[in-house]
């Protein structure tokens, strides 16, 4: 055994990359899961990944010095943006305050090269390892930065798989005009999954008036006079389902005349989401063209 090197707690002989000095500096356990959904239905994911606060302790680290960071809990590792973890942990190794980082795979740190070799870059830098479940690497040997290239791509090209694949499986459902899509206001799904009228009589009502005084003014605009004439609200459903009343404006109702679901029309794939203007900024969403647009059914 090298001099200056610790034996771990229990079990086999210290990593030959782990020094007396690594150990002097924070282990770092980064905790991160994709979506909140994921948080809910996969929680042993996320005991495994907090349990490495033991492999930090067996590997030689005191417990005052294991430090986790789970503040990216429910983020994708598909940008470094807004994972306020992430560009925490990038900040200590930086200050040259970590001698270990863990995660229990290395999609965990991050779903992006461009993240990635960023993270290996500071690591190899500061003469900070990076450990999962397969080993402890040292980012700034030749050997060590080859496995942990390796590992970033596959974690990177896994994620468009992934993506690619949930793609597809939404396009052939929306082929058959079986994807649940939101409804507009003015239309509930059953509980077999039928499309029916909105029981509610009061918005029913006056998402036909919407219709009948466009038919009779021949504007947008006009209709949005008539109905502000009469102090009269629209229903619009929120992003979590929910039927409110808002005043009338000249983009709401032409959102309801141009909606095909009215229509009895199923429509996938109106819109496309382009790359956030700023940096944290949230993507923006832009409409088709009609021809482009990607499924349409029907009579659905």
């Amino acid at each position: 055994m090298m001099a200056g090197e610790l034996m771990p707690r229990q079990g086999g002989l210290a990593s030959e990359k782990i020094r007396r000095e690594h150990r002097e500096r924070l282990a770092i356990v980064y905790v991160r899961q994709s979506t909140v959904q994921q948080i809910e239905r996969h929680q042993e994911s996320t005991r495994l990944q907090y349990a490495l606060v033991d492999r930090a302790f067996h590997l030689g680290w005191a417990r005052e010095n294991i430090v986790v960071i789970d503040d990216d809990l429910g983020r994708s590792g598909a940008t470094a943006e807004g994972r306020l973890g992430f560009q925490r942990l990038v900040a200590q190794v930086g200050l040259d305050k970590v001698g270990l980082v863990l995660g229990i795979e290395m999609s965990r740190l991050a779903r992006s090269c461009r993240d990635w070799h960023q993270l290996l870059e500071i690591c190899a830098l500061f003469d900070t390892l990076i450990a999962d479940t397969d080993g402890v690497y040292n980012a700034g040997t030749a050997n060590g930065r080859l496995l942990l290239g390796l590992k970033g791509t596959i974690s990177e090209i896994e994620m468009h798989t992934l993506r690619g694949r949930l793609t597809a499986g939404l396009l052939n459902k929306a082929e058959r005009g079986d994807l649940a899509l939101t409804l507009p206001a003015g239309l509930e799904r059953d509980p077999t999954g039928v499309v029916t009228k909105d029981p509610n009589q009061e918005v029913r009502s006056r998402i036909a008036l919407v219709f009948s005084t466009f038919l009779d003014k021949r504007s947008a605009g006009q209709t949005l006079r008539a109905l502000l004439d009469h102090a009269l609200m629209l229903p619009r459903r929120d992003r979590y389902g929910t039927i409110r009343w808002r005043p009338p404006t000249v983009s709401a109702i032409i959102a309801i005349l141009k909606n095909p679901a009215y229509a009895g029309t199923f429509v996938y794939g109106r819109r496309f989401t382009t790359r956030a203007p700023l940096p944290g900024a949230r993507p923006v969403q832009k409409p088709r063209p009609r021809p482009q647009w990607r499924v349409v059914v029907h009579d659905r």
